[in-house]
């Protein structure tokens, strides 16, 4: 053979080794990456969006992925194998929820539809529980597991007694109507405290004022319509603050509205020698200095009054504001706070500080949720109204307050 053709045909033989070497290689990649990845279960900011409903396909492998840990300390207080799970979905604007242990149910507001409604923990039916409920908002239970409602309608904070009768709280402080009641906690001394801001004067959660009034100035608005005889006939007089009610019905001015403007969600911590205030933004007609959204705390004294007041967290968690609204505290003093996020996919539902103000974990649910509460027959389950919706998450903490 002569030279030239016999180097021809070695370095051919060279490159279609070379290509079937690439070939080779590139097929071993494939089937590589053609193997089965472990399940990556779908989270609230996944396209489609995970189903919560009760009949959703499982999606906890271990830990649920919408319940996040930002710091170690939150794993301590997560429920392993436990979903997020939607209980129900149908109100307009879910609040207040509120654990009843010995009925072993839960109720809470929707508020624009002025009722109450009742999950029963046995079969998972929701009912009506009370309607109309004057637009109420928070929802508690004592001491003495009766009811306590921070009515829209009627301005005012009521008791439902065991015998069915209702025992007004508190409606008025210093001969002037209270403006929207908005949360209220009690006190194992026998008083109530709760927070008074303007929410609900407007005709989606309540009535507007009387013609004058912040949210009715020019008088166009006729808060009359669609009530009962008495109400729509307020007007308000009070600035937003918050209050305590000492057991021989003295109602008390303890936060100021320069202190704490707009104040919303509140709760004690487990020894009661700290309240916690949270701040919202603006309400109807509110000419006041209105909240930017944070949480206040407070040292609590032997003689009830309140001192030392300190900035907690301003909710801003990767940039994001995550709105406060209601709160509560677990037995460790840690704080599970319900978001407000807007349109921030993915931070809605639930944050959680410890008692320092340090963000340890959060809860991520697919609707803005309003207000939370710990119940089930151990108190470690908790329930947060979010919008339409009803959510429950079993955790590893119990609630430190009754309901």
């Amino acid at each position: 053979m002569e030279p030239d053709k016999a180097m021809s045909r070695r370095a051919a033989i060279k490159a279609v080794a070379a290509v079937a070497g690439v070939a080779f290689v590139a097929r071993r990649t494939e089937l590589a990456q053609a193997q089965p990845k472990p399940a990556e279960p779908p989270s609230v900011i996944t396209t489609p969006p995970r189903d919560f409903g009760p009949n959703a396909p499982p999606n906890v492998y271990f830990v649920d992925p919408d319940v996040i840990t930002v710091d170690p300390s939150f794993n301590a207080l997560r429920q392993a194998n436990a979903p997020i799970q939607r209980l129900w979905t149908g109100a307009l604007w879910s609040e207040g929820p509120a654990w009843n242990s010995q009925g072993r149910y839960l109720v809470w507001s929707d508020i624009p539809n002025n009722r109450q409604l009742r999950w029963l923990e046995d079969d998972g039916r929701v009912s009506v529980f009370r309607m109309p409920s004057n637009n109420s908002n928070g929802n508690t239970v004592d001491f003495q597991g009766r009811q306590l409602s921070c009515e829209h309608l009627a301005r005012r904070v009521v008791r439902y007694e065991h015998d069915g009768s209702i025992t007004v709280i508190a409606d008025s402080y210093g001969g002037k109507r209270l403006n929207s009641p908005n949360d209220v906690v009690p006190h194992p001394d026998g008083s109530y405290w709760f927070t008074d801001p303007p929410y609900g004067g407007q005709l989606y959660e309540g009535a507007p004022d009387a013609p004058g009034g912040p949210s009715n100035r020019a008088g166009r608005l006729k808060p009359r319509l669609g009530q009962a005889v008495g109400m729509g006939e307020y007007k308000r007089e009070l600035p937003t603050n918050c209050y305590r009610v000492d057991p021989s019905g003295r109602v008390d001015l303890v936060v100021s509205e320069d202190q704490v403007p707009d104040p919303n969600g509140l709760c004690f911590s487990p020894d009661y020698k700290k309240l916690y205030v949270i701040s919202t933004g603006r309400g109807p007609g509110d000419t006041g200095p209105g909240g930017k959204r944070d949480m206040y705390v407070f040292d609590v004294g032997s003689d009830h009054k309140l001192s030392n007041q300190k900035l907690l967290t301003d909710f801003m968690v990767d940039g994001v504001k995550c709105g406060p609204d209601g709160v509560r505290a677990d037995v460790e003093g840690n704080l599970w706070v319900s978001s407000n996020a807007g349109r921030a996919v993915g931070y809605s539902g639930v944050t959680v500080w410890n008692p320092e103000g340090k963000l340890i974990g959060r809860i991520r649910l697919p609707e803005v949720c309003g207000n939370v509460c710990f119940g089930g027959p151990k108190r470690n389950r908790l329930f947060m109204a979010a919008s339409q919706s009803l959510y429950a998450l079993y955790v590893s903490t119990q609630g430190a307050a009754p309901g």
